[in-house]
């Protein structure tokens, strides 16, 4: 039965108030303070400490400054250590992040044209429809997507494509770039209604894609499609490889089977299992290309997996929900970072299932692992890469406690050699599809 709010509520509830006693004292420090730092717990700050036992060395820390593209930037960030380790370019060097998000953001176009087209016999305020409309295109992805791309595309360090205006501040670029592909998805929509050819719909899908180019290449410089890589090592000797492609840049300085790369999620929710594999239905960049697939596992197995991979000297590329209990400025993600459960003396808690299912969290960000510390075998805080530049935490980098990532890390990108037959045979199945919206789906 439902009721509204009377005022004999409203009387009482404001006695309970009167009748704290510490209730004014609490009223000053949040009003002045506000609710994270008030309630802000000191011994987080001493527990997590920056030491540890596995610690790899991964160079300068890269800055995605105003735009969304941390899944890039931290996948990138993994392939750059081969670089460094092989062929001891500074720990400076980059790779280009501008390359992959021209050809991300022009395929994300192209793909959405498809998806306009396929669901074009559904109505407006169909659900598919309106989450496709929500959001054309925009900065964020996942694992396989950068992979798609790559394979693809290939990569090139960061001196061949550097950043410009449009893509260290997005804003810009992805308002008027969506604007763009709801104009066309109005077009496409009325020629499907008005049964145009196949030849039609392609013809202007392809006029289409001819504008979105020029837009691209306008905000973020045209994409090479031969180079000469050049450089001086640590050593100081010089180096240049001339006439490369971007695919041979990939295969001859970073050389790894994207293949061998798989996508690990824990989601402790009913509606997936664990041991299962799941794709998410609208999801991708590269029509045609590698389908975005997670094999669900248990979150002590995931860590376990990420051990390995960095006791071998690895770095793990991870997504999460970086804004939950977390302070970028000291570099902390901690779940005792702050209690405002006890500062409002009310009832905060969810579950991770809880928190999933009823939309509190979801994965917002992407970022490496680089090193972890174990007491007695077991993992008590990580360290991590970000891609916010030098300023927050650590010279860039941030401690993760062991609890925050049990609550809050969806995503682990693992080598295949690390998995168990078991877990490769489960690997290989047929992934169920899931809806669109689903939180598996988000991009970091």
């Amino acid at each position: 039965m439902t009721s509204d709010i009377k005022t004999d509520q409203i009387k009482r509830y404001q006695k309970n108030l009167d009748d704290d006693k510490v209730s004014s004292v609490i009223r000053r420090a949040v009003t002045h303070q506000g609710i994270l730092n008030t309630s802000s717990d000191f011994k987080s700050d001493s527990a997590m400490e920056p030491v540890f036992s596995i610690d790899l060395s991964t160079g300068k820390v890269a800055d995605q400054k105003q735009s969304g593209r941390c899944w890039m930037f931290a996948a990138l960030n993994t392939m750059r250590v081969r670089l460094m380790n092989g062929f001891k370019v500074e720990d400076d060097f980059e790779l280009s992040q501008n390359y992959t998000n021209f050809w991300d953001k022009f395929e994300k176009s192209n793909y959405f044209l498809e998806n306009v087209i396929r669901t074009a016999d559904q109505p407006l305020d169909s659900r598919k429809v309106s989450w496709l409309m929500t959001t054309p295109q925009q900065d964020g992805g996942q694992w396989d997507m950068l992979c798609a791309l790559i394979e693809k595309y290939g990569i090139v360090p960061k001196s061949v494509m550097p950043e410009t205006f449009s893509s260290s501040a997005s804003r810009e670029l992805n308002k008027f770039l969506n604007l763009k592909l709801r104009h066309d998805a109005v077009i496409l929509r009325e020629l499907v209604a008005n049964k145009a050819s196949d030849e039609e719909l392609s013809q202007t899908k392809d006029k289409m894609l001819n504008e979105i180019y020029k837009m691209l290449s306008y905000s973020l410089g045209e994409p090479v499609d031969h180079f000469d890589f050049e450089y001086r090592d640590k050593d100081k000797n010089y180096h240049i490889d001339r006439n490369l492609t971007p695919q041979d840049f990939f295969k001859k300085y970073v050389g790894i089977n994207l293949d061998d790369y798989v996508s690990l999620i824990n989601s402790p929710t009913d509606d997936k299992p664990y041991d299962k594999t799941y794709t998410i239905e609208m999801l991708g960049n590269v029509e045609g290309g590698r389908q975005v697939k997670h094999l669900n596992l248990e979150m002590d197995t995931l860590k376990d997996l990420a051990i390995k991979q960095l006791e071998s000297g690895e770095t793990v590329w991870f997504g999460s929900d970086v804004g939950q209990s977390s302070n970028s400025k000291k570099g902390i993600m901690d779940t005792r970072l702050y209690a405002p459960d006890e500062l409002f003396s009310t009832d905060l808690s969810l579950s991770k299932a809880e928190r999933l299912d009823y939309g509190e969290s979801l994965m917002t960000h992407a970022m490496v692992i680089t090193g972890v510390d174990l007491v007695d075998g077991k993992p008590t805080k990580w360290k991590v890469e970000n891609s916010w530049g030098e300023k927050p935490g650590h010279k860039g980098y941030f401690v993760m406690s062991d609890e925050w990532m049990d609550e809050f890390v969806y995503q682990f990108v693992i080598n295949k050699k690390y998995l168990s037959e078991e877990q490769l045979k489960a690997q290989a199945q047929e992934p169920t599809v899931l809806n669109p919206w689903d939180p598996m789906g988000a991009l970091a």
